[in-house]
């Protein structure tokens, strides 16, 4: 890849780290879409296993201990910050996550840089003072939501000028997550692995074990349903929660399904995952900020079920592109995966279609990322760039 021009329009984006995770690969999507638009993409982190794709994507990675929370490394990263959007000549910096935020308006505003912020989620308002600690992400010369669910609620929660949100879904590749894409040979290795029985149904609940996913509210439908061959997949990495999982494991014992319910970790191959599944599941207990696991379902052409609200409630059209159930309503969670187990071959395609169609036309990365350069631009006009 050819260099930029040194006086190119810069922006850099910081973040945590880059180890995994939706907001991880957004950045770095967003990096490449920098890079393609023949502007200078920089992104700041502590590092990771996804660091190295930085520099792939046509932009550059800096480390520096952003993921930390100590009010002394904060105030001490805002300086490092200065320090690099003055020797880059960096236009806008683009804060991803709460305690780099502070860093980067800091930095900002000492160098008279753009500031941006996404606003990825609800944020926890348990602790005192926690509300002004979130406040700095509705604080961006523009602040993107990434569903009108968070749009609404940043607005009521900090009073923000609803004229400096732009709401900019999540996206997924349609590359990536096509239908056509995935061979036989992918699914196979994967059934596999999850030890799937011959001719059963597969039920596909993809995401981390934490408890607001709601994975518990799946074995307690199992339960209920009157498809007894049905095998609900429970695709996450517990992420060191392993008394939760033990806690999953004697649910399902005590609710006769144990021999029904597989865990096997993260899912590296998600796309196939979802081309075994008969039903995927979204069924969190608490709100999603966008919910990027229906949309990835919806591309694969599955039938999906999720609960009514949050950016679920955006991202599925009841009956025309999937299906909405009560959040925590293991009964009627059990009666809509047995009615969609129950459709026959035609009415799956029509439904994989539009939910298809729905997701190409409104949620793909492609989309994400010219929504977010016409944001840079904003901003750069009103620089004067």
């Amino acid at each position: 890849m050819h260099a930029l021009p040194q006086d190119a329009p810069a922006v850099l984006q910081v973040l945590p780290a880059l180890d995994t995770g939706g907001v991880e690969r957004g950045t770095i999507e967003v990096a490449a879409a920098l890079a393609g638009a023949g502007l200078r993409a920089f992104v700041a982190s502590a590092g990771g296993r996804m660091a190295a794709e930085v520099a792939k994507a046509g932009g550059e990675h800096i480390q520096l201990p952003l993921a930390s929370k100590d009010p002394l490394v904060i105030w001490r990263n805002a300086g490092k910050l200065e320090a690099i959007v003055r020797e880059r000549r960096i236009d806008i910096v683009h804060a991803r996550s709460r305690a780099p935020a502070w860093s980067a308006r800091i930095a900002a505003r000492r160098t008279g840089a753009g500031f941006v912020t996404t606003y990825h989620g609800t944020y926890n308002e348990g602790l005192p003072f926690k509300r002004a600690y979130n406040a700095v992400m509705a604080s961006g010369a523009r602040v993107i939501a990434i569903s009108h669910f968070i749009a609404r609620h940043l607005i009521a929660r900090h009073g923000t000028d609803p004229s400096r949100v732009r709401v900019i879904p999540r996206g997924v590749d349609p590359l990536r997550f096509d239908p056509a894409s995935v061979q036989g040979d992918r699914m196979r290795r994967l059934a596999e692995a999850w030890r799937l029985p011959d001719g059963a149904a597969v039920i596909l609940l993809p995401g981390r074990l934490t408890r607001w996913k709601g994975q518990a509210v799946l074995i307690e439908a199992l339960a209920r349903m009157e498809r007894q061959d049905a095998v609900a997949v429970l695709a996450g990495d517990a992420q060191g929660r392993e008394g939760y999982r033990a806690e999953l494991e004697a649910l399902a014992r005590s609710r006769g399904v144990a021999e029904r319910l597989r865990m096997p970790g993260d899912c590296a191959d998600i796309p196939a995952g979802l081309m075994l599944a008969d039903a995927v599941v979204s069924a969190s207990t608490d709100p999603e900020a966008f919910g990027r696991v229906v949309v990835e379902g919806q591309a694969m052409a599955r039938p999906v079920v999720a609960t009514n609200h949050g950016g679920a409630a955006e991202t599925v059209e009841e009956g025309v592109t999937g299906w909405l159930v009560p959040p925590g309503d293991a009964e009627a969670l059990a009666a809509r995966l047995d009615r969609m187990l129950g459709l026959d071959e035609a009415e799956r395609q029509a439904l994989g279609a539009r939910a298809r169609a729905a997701v190409l036309a409104r949620y793909t990365t492609p989309l994400m990322c010219a929504a977010t350069l016409d944001v840079y631009r904003e901003v750069l006009a009103e620089r004067g760039r």
